[in-house]
């Protein structure tokens, strides 16, 4: 550990509705300069926004003009309705918001800022991160933490996976739709 990075250790297990709260609601949403998303699924969640529920899309795009940028890397092609729903924000897709395919991507994890950092089993889907009610939602668990040095390693795995490290000794290159290198 370097000299001036300190680690409190302060690690919290979250599991079904806090787990929407604190990684959605706390920290996503006040996002001030960048959402970096790791997941397998990436569909077209939905969360509250008042009294109604929003696309999380039209939400990223409100957050875009405040400046927050976001990458997000998904293993397959995203659902329909999400691909239908970005269709509707041309700006987030030309400016703010970076997809990336990877068939080997598995990992579920959310860092905003490099202050906060989730990491667990939810995809980033209604289901796994979204409002559903405690019936419909996934059982899903995840640690987050804003440990500098915790959200600094987490952040270090999600770059190193985004800048492709992995892709040149990848055995599913021939079958990887977008390779990074």
């Amino acid at each position: 550990m370097s000299e001036n990075k300190q680690s409190t250790h302060n690690v919290q297990l979250v599991t079904g509705r806090e787990l929407h709260r604190v990684v959605v609601e706390e920290h996503l949403l006040s996002a001030r300069t960048q959402v970096w998303i790791a997941t397998a699924d990436l569909k077209d969640m939905h969360i509250r926004s008042g009294r109604h529920f929003k696309p999380i899309l039209d939400i990223f795009d409100t957050m875009a003009q405040r400046g927050v940028s976001f990458r997000i890397v998904h293993s397959a092609l995203p659902s329909k309705y999400f691909r239908t729903t970005l269709e509707a924000y041309p700006r987030l897709v030309e400016d703010s918001l970076e997809l990336q395919i990877c068939p080997r991507s598995h990992w579920k994890m959310v860092i905003v800022d490099g202050d906060f950092g989730y990491c667990g089993s939810a995809n980033f889907t209604g289901a796994g991160l979204g409002a559903k009610s405690p019936d419909k939602r996934n059982l899903e668990i995840g640690v987050v933490s804003s440990d500098k040095v915790w959200v600094d390693r987490l952040a270090t795995l999600f770059d190193q996976f985004w800048i492709g490290e992995h892709c040149d000794t990848c055995r599913l290159k021939q079958i990887c739709p977008d390779p990074v290198r």
